[in-house]
């Protein structure tokens, strides 16, 4: 099936900046983005399938720009925890 859209200009910079760190053409990476939205099925019931499913999507890895996940993820709960006391 083939889908003609017009992209406001910001949105496509986005996008494609996002299919360029992936290393994928930009139809490629909308089709991948889309995909990804589907709600799988059976529901995950742990940790292990949720990273299974992340793999199979190609999610794992895909944010080269986040050189070290923990310190990332300490400053994500940082940021929260003065959105939620601020």
């Amino acid at each position: 099936m083939s889908i003609v859209l017009e992209l406001p200009p910001e949105l496509a910079k986005q996008l494609a900046a996002e299919a360029g760190h992936q290393k994928l053409e930009l139809a490629d990476y909308i089709v991948q983005f889309l995909s990804a939205r589907h709600v799988p099925s059976p529901r995950l019931r742990n940790g292990s399938e949720l990273i299974a499913y992340w793999q199979q999507q190609g999610l794992i890895g895909t944010r080269s720009d986040i050189a070290d996940p923990s310190e990332h993820a300490r400053q994500l709960r940082r940021q929260a925890e003065r959105r939620n006391h601020g």
